[in-house]
């Protein structure tokens, strides 16, 4: 009988299994893949290492901040700030047609952004922060409020807010058009009150870590161990069932599968609607260069791009892909302190929106040429806002919406979940909790946050 079953072995899941274990819960972590990580995995191909969903750690403050997320995450796992190695970006761009703004990781430099292309916002701008500052995370009533309609009370000039929601939705937004106002706080602080870094190893350094001191108190983890079933009795979650047929009790079980994926493991509740999913996938371009991209004008650590006034965020009506927007990110373009932490080639990955149905509709043949397309298109959409990179490239991947949920088992490939968050993690069974995603923080450090939080909330409370 284990204190607490944790499903999914991702940053939240492997958060809050280090958390239960610091005070002598018997924890065990199962994961239906052979990897750790989830979304923010990794891969080897021709020699090379790849990173799968990160391109910033979001939240990032420096060493010694004694407030945020990132310094509540060391102190809760008692990790020190070294075992990330975190280092922070150079610079980064909004870039539309009719106008860029500029951020780093300190808000003053987005309001001279602000002041100095949209003169008229700076008093707006300012009533917005003032907004943003007052929220509350634990809000239930802040995610049924839609983030546009705020904006639209607050800011007076359209092209500013589509330039502001860009990157936001682009790093945490699993509505379509629209994002709930307390999606817009979280994301808007994690990004430009806070802002990016990058694991000097990759996410494996932070995985690795995670590993580590998981084991070092004595948790279980057991990967290509998938839960096939919860065995529910009494409005209780008695045990999990495992594909294999094994049975394993627990006196709770926190899951980080998503919930319309664990409440289909119940099987007892009525079919879960299955837009409750989520639909915004991509797919990721990743071109490797002979050089950095520095050295061909790029410096920009990572650039959101849309080629009209208005910021078009859902799935292709269609067609496999919609290239109107995208993201741009160099892994190159970070403050890195030593040569430990650079990269042995230049790197540039492209992120465009994406329709899963298609991609896995696609025969072998097909899904093959349509990487190679798709590749093509991608990349000729981003060099209309970045420096032509395409002479200097030397090898290339692609993953797509098949990929996303190859490794993370989510319905339609979904990358942020359901576009109804559960806050408070409850679900219809008393000790039946969700973490992660579908919980509602996104994000590398989110994700910890969250397995942190509910950990803290429902299974260590008496």
């Amino acid at each position: 009988m284990y204190d607490t079953i944790i499903i999914g072995a991702g940053m939240s899941g492997l958060a809050a299994g280090i958390r239960l274990a610091h005070y002598d819960q018997k924890v065990c972590i199962l994961e239906k893949h052979y990897t750790i990580g989830g979304l923010n995995s990794f891969y080897r191909m021709n020699g090379r290492d790849y990173d799968v969903g990160l391109h910033a750690v979001t939240n990032f403050t420096e060493k010694g901040a004694k407030k945020g997320p990132l310094a509540r995450i060391l102190r809760q796992l008692r990790f020190k700030w070294e075992d990330f190695a975190l280092a922070p970006q150079k610079g980064s761009r909004v870039v539309f047609p009719q106008s860029e703004l500029r951020f780093g990781n300190d808000l003053d430099l987005l309001r001279s952004e602000v002041k100095r292309a949209f003169p008229s916002q700076v008093d707006n701008f300012e009533t917005l922060i003032a907004k943003i500052v007052d929220y509350d995370d634990l809000d239930q009533a802040a995610f049924e409020v839609s983030g546009r309609a705020v904006l639209d009370q607050t800011i007076s000039q359209p092209l500013l807010i589509e330039m502001l929601l860009c990157p936001l939705m682009w790093y945490g937004n699993a509505d379509c058009h629209d994002m709930a106002w307390g999606q817009f706080c979280i994301m808007f602080r994690s990004i430009f009150f806070e802002g990016f870094a990058r694991p000097y190893k990759g996410v494996r350094l932070i995985l690795k870590n995670l590993v580590k001191r998981y084991r070092s108190l004595g948790g279980e983890l057991k990967l290509r161990h998938g839960v096939a079933k919860i065995h529910v009795d009494n409005g209780h979650a008695a045990a999990v069932e495992l594909d294999s047929g094994e049975i394993l009790e627990g006196k709770r079980i926190l899951s980080s599968a998503g919930r319309l994926e664990t409440l289909r493991m119940c099987g007892d509740v009525s079919q879960p609607d299955p837009k409750m999913a989520g639909n915004m996938t991509f797919i990721e371009s990743i071109s490797v260069l002979d050089r950095e991209p520095s050295k061909i004008g790029n410096d920009d650590t990572i650039v959101f791009y849309n080629d009209s006034e208005k910021f078009n965020w859902h799935p292709p009506e269609s067609d496999l892909c919609d290239i109107r927007t995208g993201v741009v990110c160099s892994p190159n373009n970070y403050i890195y302190h030593d040569d430990d932490g650079k990269l042995a080639d230049g790197i540039l990955r492209i992120t465009t929106i994406a329709d899963f149905d298609r991609w896995n509709n696609l025969s072998a043949e097909q899904y093959t040429k349509a990487k190679h397309k798709w590749y093509d298109k991608s990349v000729a959409s981003s060099v209309r806002f970045t420096p032509d990179f395409r002479s200097y490239v030397i090898d290339t991947d692609v993953f797509t919406p098949t990929t996303i949920r190859k490794f993370t088992w989510h319905d339609n490939g979904a990358v942020y979940g359901s576009p109804d968050k559960q806050l408070d993690g409850t679900t219809h069974l008393n000790n039946l909790f969700l973490c992660g995603t579908d919980q509602g923080y996104v994000g590398i450090i989110g994700a910890m946050m969250s397995g942190i939080s509910m950990a803290n909330v429902h299974c260590l409370r008496p």
